[in-house]
C-alpha cells in the first residue's frame, strides 16, 4: 500500500487503529530516522492489516456501523504510520487526541541541499532558505524558485547544477508519498481473539537482538574484523577460567569509551572507530588480563562460574582503564586500591548488585568511577544504602549452593588456605579436572532422608540441601567418599587433620554430628559462618566516608520536597490538550516561593509528578517549534516581567540537563535578598499583593497575619 493511499484511507474512515494498541510513543529521533530511511530508500518495515466486518473497539471518536461493511484494521506499523500522518498532514490522525501523543514529532526540518534532518533551531535555520519544514514540502507549499531567489538575495552564487540539486531533492522528498509499504494481511475469517493473538505474536515473536548485539553489529560496520578479534580474546580468557560472551566485551568498551552502561547507541556512530580501536588495544593486551589476575590473586576467584554476575567486573575494568598509562597500558594500582576493589566486589556479589536493572545500575556506578579518585568507597556505600552489609545467620537458612553466600564461603575458605577434607589438596591449587572443586553433603542426604528430611516435607528437604550442610572437596575425594554418617566421617577427619574442619568453619562439637542433632549443627554453622565472613570482609580494608555530590537522577528519585518541585510542562495543559497560560503563573509562584525561603530551591520542567522525565517537546511545539534557546528566552522574559531583571539575572540559573536521555529544564533559584511579592488579579480583575512561601512540597500563599513576623525573621537574618 502506498503511503499516500494509507493516509487517505485514514482520512476516509477506511483504515483504523484498534483500541488495544498502545499510545503513540515514538520520539523525535525515531521520526527523524524514519524519514531519513525513506529519503535514502532503505527498508522501513511492513504493515500488518486485517480486513473485517466485525472489528474490535477502535481508537478515536469514530464508531463502526454495519453499513460500513469490511474495514481495514492496522495491527502492526501504527507508530510509523502515525508519524507519517503528522509529518505529511501537519495534524494529529483522527484516532488520537493530543494527550495521547506523548511526543509530538511534527516540526521536522530538512536541508534541501544536503538532505540533513533536524528539528527547528533558530540560530541555525532562521535566515537560511535551505532549511524548510518538511510538512510544507509535502503540502506543496515550498517552491524551489523561492529558495533559490532567497539564496541569491543573500549573495549566494546559484549555479544550474546547484538549482537542479535543490529541485531534485525537493522532488525526492515529495516522492516519499509514493513509497510502498509491504502489506501483510490477516484473513477476513479471523476472529477478534485470533487477530489479537496474531498482533501479540508479531510484536513479541522471533529472537530479538539485545542492545549490545545491535551495537556490535554497528561496530562491525566500521571495523569489520572486530567480532573475530573479540572472539579470539574470549578464547584466551576462557582458557584461564573466565568465560564471557561478546555482550560483555561491548559493555566493557561502552564503559571505557563513554562511561555508560545503558546507552549502547553511543557506539553506533563511526566516529567511534578510532577511540574503540585504541580502547580495545589496551583492553586486549593489558586491562582484561590484569583484572583477571586481581580476581585470582586477591579475590580467590578461579573461575567465572563462581561469579553471580560477571558485569560486576565492568566498573573494575573501567577503573583500571582510567588508572593505566594511556601509552604503555601499564596499571598503577596500589595494594590499598586493590583491596578496596576486592571488598566492593565481594559485597556486589553477596548483595546481588547486578542481578536486576543492570544498565541503570552500571550507569550510576560508572559515573562514580569516572568522577571520584577513590570510587569504591562510594560504590560500597551505594550497596549499603540498599541493604545492610552485615551477614546475619538467618540468611543461610534454606539457602542452596546457588545462593551467592556459597560462592563467598568458597572464596573465604580459599583465603584461609583451606584444603580438601579427604585428600589434603589445597583448595587454591586444584590439579586437573579430577581435582576440580565440588561440594559435598556433610550429612549424607540418604541418612537425612531416612530421618525425615526427604522430598515429602518441603521445609525439611530445604534444610537437607542447605549450603551450610556442604563441604568443599576435590572431585577425587567426593567420588571416593562413601555415604557414611557425618559422625563417622567428621571424627575420622578430626583425628587425621584437626585444622581441616576449622578452616571450613565446621563446628567441632561432636554432639552436633549426630543426625538427631542435625538442625542444631546447622544453627551452629550458620552463626560460625556469619561471624567469620563478617570479620573477613571487614578486615580487607577500611573504607572512607565518600564525599560525592548527589546526581539529578537521584534527586528526582527522592521526590518533591521543600527544595525541589516537578512541573510536567510550562504552558501546555496535558489534561485539556491546549496552551494554558495559567500554568505559567504557577511556575512564577513556585519560583517566588523558593526565592522567599531560606535555602532557595530547584524547579524541574519536563518531569511528571511521578518523577518521570517526559521532556520539553510539548512546550517547544507551543512556542512554534522552539529549541531550548528559545524556551530559555521565553522563561527569562516571564521572570523579568514578574521579578525584574536584577533578580532574574543574579538569582536564577537555567540549564537543560538530560535524564535517561531526555532533555529537561532545570531552574536553580537562590534565596532573594528582598521579599518577592507578586501582584495577582482575582477573578474580577482586582489586583492584590501576595507572598508565597514553601511549605513541604507546595508553594501556598502566606496568611496576611503571619507576613510581618515572617518578613522580620527571614529578611532580618539575611541582613545580618
Amino acid at each position: 500500500m502506498k503511503i499516500s493511499t494509507a493516509l487517505d484511507k485514514i482520512d476516509d474512515n477506511q483504515l483504523f487503529v484498534p483500541a488495544f494498541q498502545r499510545e503513540y510513543v515514538w520520539k523525535r529521533n525515531d521520526a527523524k530516522q524514519l524519514i531519513d530511511s525513506l529519503i535514502k530508500e532503505y527498508p522501513t518495515g511492513t504493515m500488518l492489516t486485517w480486513e473485517t466486518n466485525t472489528p474490535p473497539q477502535l481508537k478515536g471518536p469514530h464508531k463502526y456501523t454495519e453499513e460500513q461493511g469490511a474495514v481495514r484494521i492496522l495491527l502492526d506499523g501504527q507508530q510509523r504510520l502515525t508519524t507519517l500522518y503528522m509529518l505529511v498532514r501537519g495534524n494529529l490522525p483522527p484516532y488520537y487526541t493530543a494527550p495521547e501523543i506523548l511526543n509530538d514529532t511534527r516540526g521536522l526540518y530538512v536541508n534541501v541541499e544536503t538532505l540533513e534532518l533536524e528539528y527547528y533551531k533558530k540560530l541555525k535555520m532562521e535566515n537560511d532558505p535551505l532549511w524548510q519544514n518538511i510538512t510544507a514540502i509535502f503540502k506543496d507549499e515550498v517552491w524551489d524558485q523561492d529558495i533559490l531567489k532567497g539564496l541569491e538575495t543573500r549573495g549566494a552564487d546559484v549555479t544550474k547544477d546547484f538549482a537542479r540539486l535543490v529541485s531534485g531533492n525537493i522532488r525526492r522528498i515529495e516522492s516519499i508519498l509514493n513509497w510502498d509499504f509491504p502489506e501483510q494481511t490477516i484473513p477476513v475469517k479471523a476472529s477478534v481473539r485470533q487477530a489479537i493473538d496474531i498482533f501479540y505474536k508479531v510484536n513479541s515473536g522471533g529472537v530479538s537482538l539485545t542492545e549490545a548485539e545491535l551495537a556490535l553489529a554497528q561496530i562491525s560496520g566500521y571495523w569489520p574484523e572486530a567480532r573475530d578479534i573479540f572472539k579470539k580474546k574470549l578464547v584466551e580468557l576462557e582458557a584461564r577460567g573466565f568465560v564471557f560472551k561478546l555482550d560483555f566485551i561491548v559493555y566493557a568498551l561502552l564503559a571505557c569509551v563513554h562511561h555508560s552502561g545503558s546507552n549502547m547507541a553511543l557506539l553506533h556512530d563511526d566516529a567511534n572507530n578510532v577511540p574503540i580501536r585504541d580502547a580495545w588495544e589496551r583492553l586486549e593486551h593489558s586491562i582484561l588480563d590484569y583484572v583477571a589476575n586481581i580476581m585470582q590473586s586477591h579475590a580467590f576467584v578461579d573461575h567465572s562460574v563462581e561469579i553471580n554476575s560477571v558485569y560486576a567486573l565492568i566498573p573494575i575494568i573501567a577503573y583500571c582503564f582510567q588508572k593505566a598509562d594511556a601509552k604503555t597500558g601499564v596499571e598503577h594500582l596500589s595494594e590499598l586500591e586493590i583491596r578496596k576493589i576486592v571488598k566492593w566486589f565481594y559485597y556486589s556479589q553477596i548483595r546481588t548488585r547486578y542481578i536486576s536493572q543492570l544498565p541503570q545500575k552500571l550507569d550510576r556506578d560508572l559515573r562514580i568511577v569516572n568522577e571520584l579518585p577513590q570510587p569504591f568507597d562510594e560504590l560500597l556505600r551505594v550497596i549499603q544504602d540498599e541493604r545492610s552489609l552485615e551477614i546475619l545467620p538467618e540468611e543461610f537458612e534454606g539457602r542452596t549452593i546457588s545462593h551467592p553466600l556459597y560462592a563467598m564461603m568458597r572464596w573465604y575458605f580459599k583465603s584461609r588456605d583451606a584444603y580438601c577434607l579427604t585428600t589434603g589438596v589445597r583448595l587454591r591449587q586444584p590439579m586437573g579436572k579430577k581435582y576440580s572443586l565440588e561440594n559435598d553433603h556433610i550429612f549424607p542426604f540418604s541418612k537425612l532422608k531416612a530421618a525425615g528430611y526427604g522430598a515429602k516435607n518441603r521445609i525439611k528437604y530445604s534444610l537437607a540441601q542447605e549450603l551450610t550442610n556442604r563441604a568443599i572437596l576435590t572431585q577425587t575425594a567426593n567420588r571416593a567418599k562413601s555415604a557414611t554418617t557425618a559422625q563417622e566421617y567428621l571424627s575420622e577427619i578430626l583425628d587425621r587433620n584437626p585444622d581441616a574442619l576449622s578452616k571450613q568453619c565446621i563446628p567441632i562439637d561432636t554432639d552436633l554430628w549426630a543426625v538427631e542433632n542435625y538442625e542444631g549443627f546447622l544453627r551452629a554453622r550458620r552463626a560460625l559462618l556469619a561471624n567469620e565472613l563478617n570479620s573477613f570482609l571487614s578486615s580487607i580494608t577500611e573504607t572512607e566516608v565518600p564525599n560525592a555530590p548527589i546526581t539529578l537522577e537521584e534527586m528526582i528519585t527522592e521526590g518533591e520536597s521543600a527544595e525541589l518541585e516537578f512541573k510536567q510542562t510550562l504552558r501546555w495543559d496535558v489534561t485539556e490538550g491546549r496552551v494554558n497560560k495559567v500554568m505559567e503563573a504557577v511556575v512564577i509562584k513556585t519560583v517566588a516561593a523558593f526565592a522567599n525561603s531560606y535555602e532557595g530551591g530547584t524547579l524541574l520542567i519536563g518531569v511528571s509528578d511521578a518523577g518521570v522525565a517526559v521532556g520539553l517537546d510539548q512546550d517547544f511545539s507551543c512556542l512554534g517549534d522552539a529549541d531550548n534557546d528559545r524556551f530559555e528566552l521565553h522563561l527569562r522574559n516571564l521572570f523579568s516581567e514578574a521579578f525584574g531583571q536584577i533578580f532574574s539575572g543574579t538569582k536564577l540559573r537555567v540549564s537543560f540537563p538530560e535524564v535517561d536521555g531526555t532533555e529537561i529544564c532545570k531552574i536553580d533559584v537562590r534565596p532573594a535578598d528582598e521579599p518577592l511579592i507578586l501582584s495577582i488579579k482575582d477573578k474580577k480583575g482586582v489586583e492584590a499583593d501576595k507572598l508565597y512561601v514553601r511549605s513541604g512540597n507546595s508553594s501556598p500563599e502566606m496568611p496576611l497575619r503571619e507576613v510581618p513576623s515572617f518578613l522580620a525573621k527571614r529578611f532580618e537574618v539575611m541582613k545580618r
